[in-house]
């Protein structure tokens, strides 16, 4: 995480022609219903890593919501859209707020977490952010067990401008706890065309590596499983990780 991506920073203005806000309609369903089930009175959430506060969109017609993330204008774009939920500038590693929570949310910016230490520092802080009882959910784009190279095609309009993105990810050494995605930009402003390169490597984790630290973290840990994709993939599904804080 110490060089940020220019997805999140000087890519900023373009990133919701790459991922609107509509797209995260049922997922977001998903994590309310999650944390519904094991806590049906939860009314207070904590998202580490909001981004631009698109699941967060969507959360807050049924939760008091609370966004942090490590970039200030990803923050910035969320509080366009979600002007009645606290914003804090922080790191899922080490943040350390005054307040608990019924609920954390930690969505795909686990991700950027590419070592064990850093992964179990996040879930520390999901840990220590939630009451007894409160539920956090961790959901990563992949484990060790179901990462698949591929590709995948993104394309936005809004006015004058258009995007056409390529995200590939591809593992470069199947040996290590990390991969590789390289996102290709092209990026239209009237008739002005710019191309972008952006590298993201990730971090991933076998399923047993995830279950040890989320336990050993304090958490009582079960999985659920949530949509994922949209149009020609929608109905597919996978497995994200519920781990409820216990009551004692």
């Amino acid at each position: 995480m110490s060089s940020m991506p220019k997805m999140y920073r000087e890519l900023v203005p373009w990133y919701r022609l790459l991922t609107p806000p509509e797209e995260y309609v049922e997922e977001a369903a998903c994590y309310r219903d999650a944390f519904r089930a094991a806590m049906p009175s939860s009314a207070s959430l904590l998202e580490l890593g909001a981004g631009a506060g698109h699941n967060a969109f969507h959360l807050a017609r049924d939760f008091r919501c609370t966004l942090t993330d490590l970039s200030p204008e990803m923050l910035a774009l969320s509080r366009e859209l979600n002007p009645a939920c606290d914003h804090v500038v922080g790191d899922m590693r080490t943040l350390r707020l005054d307040q608990r929570f019924d609920a954390v949310l930690v969505h795909d910016a686990i991700m950027s977490l590419t070592s064990e230490a850093e992964l179990a520092a996040a879930v520390r802080t999901a840990f220590e952010h939630l009451v007894p009882g409160g539920v956090a959910l961790f959901a990563p784009d992949a484990t060790t067990e179901t990462f698949v190279e591929g590709t995948e095609h993104y394309s936005g309009r809004d006015g004058s401008r258009a995007l056409e993105c390529l995200e590939w990810c591809w593992d470069p050494d199947p040996g290590d706890s990390t991969y590789v995605v390289d996102y290709a930009f092209l990026l239209r402003d009237g008739v002005d065309v710019t191309a972008v390169h952006d590298r993201h490597v990730e971090g991933l984790f076998p399923l047993d590596t995830w279950f040890r630290i989320l336990r050993e973290q304090g958490f009582e840990v079960d999985r659920v499983r949530r949509p994922i994709g949209d149009g020609d993939r929608s109905g597919d599904t996978d497995e994200i990780f519920r781990g409820r804080r216990p009551m004692r």
